[in-house]
């Protein structure tokens, strides 16, 4: 979900009371806090949807119209090391990595574009009836969320939905799921317009916990131009997650804790 600033306030007041009665619906998953490992820059004019750590390589897919791009980013200094742009009628969206192939969504273009990893040379395209909103993969479908509560598992060959996948808390559906990552066995998903992310077992859909990352951003590193908290990778090499957000100046490794 991808409006601007002049639009997202309001909805934003909406979106957190919503969230706060969500996370009240159910005590029985635990909420986590977090902390954090260390920091870097983040390009502020990226206005991301999409992260993906693999083998000491960060990638990153990029939205809105005209600005969407699939890029390589150093990720000790921010600096963009390659990038291919989108053509301006797609608004870009997730991204998620399977075998040597990048995969990157559109919001509502429905359809979504294949690229080789090595030479990002686009190798293919696939389509999808629904808005793209996160991509994922457990290491055999593809995990794609399209801003409500059902995630949709595709072949990453004939992309046909396999199964789909309500996402509940106590019996109530957990909507809004937007940028994802498959870790541990587990899907975690940024739930748009709020703090949180939410982990999520990926066979029965039930909630397992809730991540809250308030104040991750401080205030002396903000620059006024921030939007939603949105970015999920995963480096398995030191267990550790990368998250950010749309126009944030810093890119940060964190661990969830008890709190």
């Amino acid at each position: 979900m991808k409006l601007r600033h002049a639009t997202v306030a309001a909805v934003l007041i909406l979106v957190g009371v919503s969230c706060r009665n969500e996370r009240q619906a159910s005590g029985s998953v635990p909420v986590e806090g977090f902390e954090v490992l260390q920091s870097w820059p983040h390009d502020p004019r990226a206005f991301t949807q999409g992260l993906v750590y693999r083998d000491g390589r960060l990638y990153e897919g990029t939205g809105l119209n005209g600005q969407s791009n699939l890029r390589e980013v150093e990720l000790e200094t921010g600096r963009v090391l390659r990038r291919v742009n989108l053509e301006s009628q797609h608004f870009g969206e997730g991204l998620a990595m399977l075998g040597d192939k990048l995969y990157q969504l559109t919001w509502r273009s429905h359809v979504g574009f294949i690229y080789d990893a090595k030479t990002f040379a686009p190798v293919g395209r696939f389509d999808y009836p629904t808005e793209g909103w996160g991509l994922t993969d457990d290491g055999t479908s593809l995990i794609l969320s399209d801003g409500t509560s059902t995630l949709r598992f595709l072949d990453p060959t004939t992309f046909k939905v396999q199964r789909t996948l309500k996402v509940t808390d106590g019996g109530r559906e957990i909507s809004r799921l937007n940028e994802l990552e498959y870790i541990h066995g587990e899907i975690y998903a940024n739930q748009w317009g709020s703090d949180f992310l939410v982990r999520i077992d990926p066979a029965t859909g039930q909630l397992k916990g809730w991540i809250d990352l308030t104040g991750l951003l401080p205030p002396e590193q903000r620059t006024g131009n921030e939007d939603v908290l949105n970015g999920i990778a995963y480096d398995a090499a030191q267990d550790r997650l990368l998250v950010t957000g749309k126009y944030w100046p810093r890119l940060f490794a964190i661990r969830a804790v008890p709190r």
